[in-house]
């Protein structure tokens, strides 16, 4: 930990356009019908996810697929690495055709045991400004875990609410996983390697994206709420979500207050994610 902990305070800076291409495939692929993007538009909520991409050479990929260890993020020996959760900041809107500069940095490095094991979490902080000015500031948990061994008992799963204001079911199909796994260049084995994940991961499926869910959640918060300005997003992953089967997308305003919670619901009724978001 003591070597690990020599990448707090790294930071690397990159530039990108919220060009219109990345906006038109992900409403197609979560089948919106939105008109087709113009300079000067707002970029939905977590769509900035699109941008600013890991683009490492394909030699430089570990055996997960995602890059190899080091560089700017700490060398974390642990097998399984998973974005536990984030917490997002929206000052203003981001608009199709901004230039955008992006500051990222290591914000913490800790390390915990747990029932299965060491685990050790990044915190990096993504700070993005444009033309306009500061835009949003993001906190992105890592998790770093050892590999399950035989005999471990799964943890314990959360039921999800039962009562919602608004609900959709989603088929997480391949094409669905692909075509996210495409759009923000992941190349991570466990969206779309199927032997990769029963063989190594020990997973019954492919296991739709944590973003994705996110992504979800937030678009079926505009669908409902189709006025509502997101100033502030929190979310947790709590259990993974396989393409072996249909889950929904759920939300419901909290009482006398402009927060919303909306969750992941699974086949089986357990709280996959759990999220929070500020409106105006």
């Amino acid at each position: 930990m003591e070597t690990l902990r020599r990448w707090i305070g790294n930071t690397e800076r990159g530039e990108d356009t919220i060009s219109r291409f990345p906006v038109a495939a992900l409403s197609a692929t979560l089948d919106r019908d939105d008109p087709a993007p113009r300079d000067g538009d707002a970029l939905p909520p977590l769509w900035h996810w699109l941008y600013f991409l890991p683009l490492y050479r394909h030699s430089e990929a570990g055996p997960d697929g995602h890059h190899a260890r080091g560089g700017f993020l700490p060398p974390v020996e642990l097998p399984r690495r998973m974005w536990a959760g984030s917490r997002v900041q929206f000052t203003r809107s981001l608009r199709v055709g901004e230039r955008v500069q992006r500051t990222s940095t290591v914000a913490d490095v800790t390390h915990k045991s747990g029932r299965r094991g060491a685990l050790v979490f990044v915190l990096v902080r993504h700070e993005l400004a444009g033309d306009a000015g500061h835009a949003i500031t993001e906190e992105h948990d890592i998790v770093y875990r050892e590999a399950p061994r035989p005999g471990d008992a799964p943890s314990a799963p959360q039921p999800a609410p039962a009562e919602t204001a608004w609900s959709r079911e989603i088929v997480p199909d391949p094409l669905l996983l692909f075509r996210y796994s495409a759009l923000t260049f992941n190349g991570h084995r466990i969206h779309y390697d199927r032997r990769y994940c029963a063989e190594v991961e020990g997973y019954p499926g492919l296991v739709v994206h944590g973003p994705l869910l996110a992504t979800l959640l937030l678009d079926s918060l505009r669908r409902a709420r189709p006025q509502a300005t997101v100033a502030d997003f929190r979310f947790r992953a709590l259990q993974p979500v396989f393409d072996i089967a249909p889950f929904t997308v759920c939300g419901a305003p909290r009482p006398d207050s402009a927060e919303v919670r909306l969750w992941v619901r699974d086949l089986d009724g357990v709280l996959a994610m759990d999220a929070t978001a500020t409106i105006a």
